[in-house]
């Protein structure tokens, strides 16, 4: 029995503790569930400003992401065109690299002849015969080509240009330069002393040629031509190496009597050479018009002074004549009206009037001293000589 009541009073006991314990952990649970609905409240809060303020910066980024979305467009836009002008970039640079092969194949096919002696002096003849045409001058004219001459050693020479200068005289120009080692030095794979060593000879060649030049005498095979020989260098580039190069070349060429000259120095020689061929004819035609002028007033006084006596005679025949109308006015009509009062006629006679108008006078200065010249008396010279010239007069005599 007091088992039985102490199971019991246990099993009382145990559901007591039993409902405790489910009491405890429900209100813990309980506890446990506000606290998240707690939580669970402040998130929704939370997400629900975040939701709001997404939306406000959604508002504020669209025009952003229009414009983006406009800038990717140009942006492919740009690159669509880069590639097309990169392309066509490629091809014309392609096509300047097959150019430039090409000039420098022509470069090297030119200097290769320039190389000759026969090419570089037809080369310089065209260059001169340039010059001559733009400074205003005429071929067979103004200047010939390839005159043969006999300079005073009696060689034969035959310089490249003969210029006609006024007054029959002449000027001879050569255009022959050598220009070998100047085409060398314009390599491009020399080092600099290769470069002006090359020069230096060039220098030294043009020195030959002016020595060869000077040894010549072109200047004595015409008899009126200045005693000296122009030297054309068809290149100013070549004349401004070779003077570098040699700084005296100049002056030794002059002392020689051979200028050097390049194609603007020549043009400036030979527009000088054509405006005096200007002024010659200039004045060749002023002294034909001043002779002209002097003979034109001689006749003009001759005519002046046959019209005087052309007016005198008419002036005698007006006075002539007039004095037979008054002859006959006073003597004849008077008897032969009395005719016609007496009624032995029927026609009465005219009346005639004396010539009243005579020749007008001259009355220019030139025409009556060109008239009137043969009648002026011959003055005597009444100056008193200067006392030099007297007294060189005296120690004369």
């Amino acid at each position: 029995m007091e088992l039985v009541i102490a199971l019991v009073v246990g099993l009382a006991v145990g559901v007591v503790v039993g409902v405790y314990a489910a009491g405890s952990r429900s209100a813990a649970e309980l506890a446990s569930a506000r606290t998240e609905a707690a939580l669970l409240r402040e998130r929704v809060v939370d997400l629900e400003a975040a939701v709001s303020e997404d939306a406000q910066t959604a508002a504020v980024l669209g025009p952003l992401r229009d414009a983006l979305g406009r800038v990717e467009q140009q942006v492919g836009v740009l690159e669509r065109d880069r590639t097309r002008q990169y392309a066509a970039l490629e091809q014309t640079m392609a096509q300047v690299h097959e150019q430039t092969a090409t000039l420098g194949r022509q470069t090297q096919s030119l200097a290769g002849s320039l190389n000759a002696s026969t090419v570089r002096g037809a080369w310089g003849e065209v260059q001169l015969r340039r010059v001559l045409e733009h400074a205003g001058l005429m071929a067979r004219c103004d200047f010939d080509e390839q005159v043969h001459r006999v300079s005073r050693h009696q060689r034969q020479v035959r310089p490249d240009v003969v210029v006609r200068l006024p007054g029959d005289k002449f000027l001879v120009v050569d255009s022959k330069a050598p220009m070998t080692a100047f085409l060398k030095a314009q390599a491009d794979d020399l080092g600099a002393d290769e470069r002006a060593a090359l020069l230096r000879e060039h220098a030294a060649q043009l020195s030959g040629h002016v020595r060869a030049l000077a040894a010549k005498d072109y200047w004595s095979a015409f008899e009126s031509a200045p005693e000296m020989v122009v030297c054309f260098v068809p290149s100013e580039a070549m004349l401004s190496a070779a003077l570098a190069a040699d700084p005296s070349l100049h002056e030794t060429a002059m002392a020689r009597r051979v200028v050097l000259v390049g194609p603007g120095s020549l043009l400036a020689l030979l527009r000088t050479v054509a405006f005096t061929w200007q002024q010659d004819a200039l004045t060749a035609g002023a002294r034909e018009l001043m002779a002209v002028g002097r003979e034109l007033y001689d006749r003009l006084g001759t005519m002046g002074s046959h019209v005087t006596k052309m007016g005198g005679s008419l002036q005698r025949s007006v006075e002539t004549y007039n004095q037979l109308v008054g002859a006959l006015e006073s003597r004849v009509l008077v008897t032969a009206r009395r005719m016609h009062e007496l009624e032995i006629v029927e026609d009465d006679l005219p009346t005639l009037h004396p010539v009243e108008t005579g020749p007008r006078v001259l009355t220019a200065m030139e025409l009556i001293e060109a008239a009137t010249a043969d009648d002026e008396r011959p003055q005597l010279d009444l100056r008193v000589d200067e006392p030099s010239t007297r007294t060189g007069s005296e120690s004369t005599a």
